[in-house]
């Protein structure tokens, strides 16, 4: 569990409902946010357009429709993203 509150500082919103986050200590963590989906408000999220529109306001993730989630759940529940595969995936996604 983590011991300070840090903010999200970057997040990208991916297929299948995932999020890569980046925390403003420089980790890049992968949230899924599956589990939440038949959860309000979640369940809003399952269409993918409304999921794609993930930014970022006060340290964390929101979508329009005041959804958000907090920044401890996002750290907590996330797993940290190897470097290498995160840099893989950016030059893919680049190609």
């Amino acid at each position: 569990m983590m011991d300070i509150l840090l903010d999200v500082v970057r997040v990208k919103a991916k297929p299948g409902h995932i999020l890569e986050l980046e925390f403003e200590n420089g980790e890049i963590r992968r949230f899924d946010l599956t589990p939440y989906l038949d959860r309000k408000p979640f369940n809003r999220l399952k269409d993918c357009s409304s999921f794609f529109g993930a930014h970022i306001e006060y340290g964390t993730v929101v979508w329009p429709g005041e959804i958000d989630i907090a920044p401890e759940t996002l750290y907590d529940l996330s797993v940290p993203i190897n470097g290498t595969e995160h840099l893989r995936t950016t030059h893919a996604e680049n190609a």
